[in-house]
C-alpha cells in the first residue's frame, strides 16, 4: 500500500505536464500551466502530502520516503528557482545512486547489511541469501540511475516524463518479483518441525 502510494506523486507528475498550455480558470483567477514547471511544482506539493499523509495514518516513515522527498524539494526547488529541468531530470539518478552507494557499502561496514537491517525483523534468511537481495537491489538502483540520464540525455522531454512514470512502475514491480524469488524458496525453511516430521 506505502509503494502505491509513493506512485501517485509521479502520476500527478505525468498527467499535469500533459496539461502544458492549458489555462485553468476559477472565478477571476487564471493559470495557464507551464510544462514541466508546473508539473514539478505539483510534484512538490504532492510529495509533502503524502509524506504528511503517511505520517498521520500510520505514525512511522521510512527513511528512504524521507530521502525521497528530500531530494524531490531540493531538486524541484532549483528547477523552479532556475528554470532549469535538468535538476529534476538528474533527481532520479542521484537518488538511485546515492542508495546504490549505500546498499553497496553496507555490504562491507558492520554486522548486517541494509536489506537485513531494513526486513531481518520481518524474516529470517541465510547471510548469502541477504547478499543476493542486497546486491539486487545495488544493480536495480545502478541501472535506473543510468537508463534515466540515457533517456533525458537522448530522448524529448515529454519522452522522459512518460518514462518516468512507467519505469518507476515496472522497475518496483520487477524489483519486487525478483525479491519474492529470491525470498521464497527460504520460506519454507522457517516452517516449524513438529515430533511426527522428525521422527
Amino acid at each position: 500500500m506505502k509503494q502505491l502510494a509513493e506512485f501517485i506523486p509521479i502520476a500527478l507528475f505525468f498527467i499535469v505536464y500533459q496539461l502544458d498550455g492549458e489555462t485553468l480558470a476559477l472565478g477571476g483567477w487564471e493559470y495557464t500551466f507551464d510544462g514541466i514547471f508546473t508539473a514539478t511544482a505539483v510534484l512538490m506539493v504532492a510529495t509533502l502530502v503524502q509524506v504528511g499523509l503517511t505520517w498521520a495514518l500510520t505514525r512511522e516513515l521510512e527513511k528512504r520516503a524521507l530521502w525521497m522527498a528530500a531530494a524531490i524539494i531540493i531538486f524541484g526547488g532549483a528547477t523552479l528557482v532556475l528554470r532549469n529541468e535538468l535538476f529534476i531530470q538528474w533527481k532520479p539518478t542521484i537518488f538511485n545512486w546515492v542508495l546504490a552507494l549505500a546498499f553497496g557499502g553496507s555490504q562491507f561496514i558492520g554486522d548486517k547489511n541494509l536489506m537485513e537491517r531494513t526486513l531481518g525483523s520481518q524474516i529470517v534468511l541465510p547471510r548469502y541469501v541477504w547478499t543476493r537481495l542486497n546486491m539486487l537491489w545495488v544493480g536495480n538502483f545502478t541501472l535506473v540511475g543510468a537508463l534515466n540520464l540515457v533517456v533525458a540525455y537522448s530522448f524529448s522531454e515529454a519522452t522522459w516524463v512518460s518514462y518516468k512514470l512507467y519505469s518507476a512502475i515496472g522497475f518496483t514491480l520487477a524489483l519486487t518479483i525478483l525479491t519474492a524469488i529470491i525470498i521464497s524458496p527460504h520460506l519454507k525453511e522457517d516452517t516449524p518441525v513438529t515430533d511426527n516430521q522428525e521422527a
